[in-house]
């Protein structure tokens, strides 16, 4: 028999590396195997110790295998970190043809146009999404493709990212054994996962928050129109827990899985949570209103400045589907209602969407990216994703981008 077609996912956190693989199976995904490790190497997103990050990448990813039956050699991983930067951008081109048809080849240049912008020589473009086309005026135009007109508009959702950031993703990924298809925004990958199309339509905030970082990304009237990436995510928390019951940082961390609360009944305040000491002190005790005290606050914190980060990016008016909140630190328990409080909007967990095979393995908040990932692969398997204009490898980039220093300064 034919071998299936494999689509894998990698998903490079700060706190864990997921591997997710997937089959086609009739043109359906069928998840066999998943694979998660902790992820060492990597902070807020960024690989700081390539070593440490290739080891955590083989183990998540021969995990996946094993489970699968089978070796993988190639896959889409996500890229996130504060040196992530975005905007919009707006582009005209002039139809040359007879009868002004608009071809897809029109579609490509008015998006090469759109990536015509000045860049420093270190960053590189990851997407160009369209927003939307307009004909000769005429707006909202998601597929001009067979449309008559002589003037082709484009808006266009640009992200960037440091070459140096993107490179070492690379590196990390072909030392573990991996080619790399294709690099993807985290939250973008996220938004496969767990929203839906009538949500994109409407307007909704997708909040992947994370252990290094929350991801933002904006959506509206069927396109991205905002993403972002604030450098606060779950360690935040887990640290201020180490620091506040003087306790490891690993300890600190399971506390934080297993009792950690946003919503606290009379009871539970008083409930006691063993902690373990540390630097060989002894075990104590603590209360679960104590715990409350320091989770609480740091939480807060995080979505007030997302919240400042929604309304900055001019598309706060827009969101009448709300926010949608994935990722590890939406575990947390009340997580949803102390987010309406803050950003005074309606408010849901985003669980991935149900796949075949495994999928009860996978249907949980810190697989959304993993999840979105394999979804991406495979939309672009079916060719339904409209294609960067501009596709060019990260090492062509740095090629290029190196090129134009040299000149320039020698």
């Amino acid at each position: 028999m034919p071998q299936k077609e494999r689509i894998v996912g990698v998903d490079l956190g700060t706190t864990k590396i997921a591997a997710i693989i997937a089959e086609v199976d009739n043109n359906d995904l069928k998840v066999v195997g998943v694979g998660s490790t902790p992820s060492y190497g990597l902070k807020r997103g960024v690989i700081v110790n390539l070593e440490k990050a290739v080891n955590s990448i083989q183990k998540a990813v021969d995990e996946a295998s094993r489970m699968a039956g089978f070796k993988v050699d190639a896959c889409y991983a996500g890229i996130s970190g504060s040196h992530i930067e975005s905007i919009n951008a707006h582009a005209m081109i002039a139809t040359s043809r007879s009868g002004g048809v608009i071809t897809k080849r029109d579609i490509e240049r008015v998006l090469e146009q759109a990536q015509a912008i000045a860049l420093p020589l270190d960053r590189e473009i990851v997407h160009a999404i369209p927003i939307e086309y307009m004909i000769d005026n005429e707006r909202g135009i998601r597929d001009p493709v067979g449309m008559s007109g002589v003037k082709l508009e484009a808006d266009v959702h640009i992200v960037t990212a440091a070459i140096t950031s993107a490179q070492n993703i690379y590196t990390a990924l072909e030392k573990a054994g991996l080619k790399v298809k294709d690099l993807v925004l985290q939250p973008l990958a996220s938004s496969y996962a767990v929203l839906q199309s009538d949500e994109i339509d409407l307007g909704v905030g997708l909040l992947d928050i994370g252990g290094g970082t929350t991801d933002v990304a904006i959506f509206y009237d069927g396109a991205i129109r905002h993403s972002e990436v604030i450098p606060l995510g779950g360690e935040y928390i887990t640290n201020d827990i180490a620091i506040g019951l003087r306790t490891p940082y690993n300890q600190a961390e399971s506390i934080k899985k297993k009792y950690a609360t946003l919503i606290i009944s009379p009871e539970e305040k008083k409930e006691e949570v063993k902690v373990p000491g540390i630097g060989g002190r002894e075990d104590r005790n603590v209360t679960g209103e104590i715990l409350y005290s320091i989770v609480s606050p740091r939480v807060e914190e995080i979505l007030m400045i997302t919240n400042k980060a929604i309304k900055r990016s001019g598309f706060s008016d827009v969101l009448a589907a709300g926010v949608v909140i994935t990722g590890g630190t939406a575990r947390l328990k009340g997580l949803d209602r102390l987010a309406e409080e803050i950003l005074n909007l309606p408010v849901k967990i985003g669980i991935p969407k149900r796949l075949g095979g495994l999928t009860d393995i996978v249907l949980d908040p810190i697989y959304a990216t993993g999840v979105g990932l394999i979804l991406y692969g495979f939309e672009k398997k079916n060719q339904m994703l409209i294609p960067r204009a501009k596709d060019i490898g990260i090492f062509d980039a740095i090629k290029k981008r190196f090129e134009e220093w040299f000149t320039r300064y020698f």
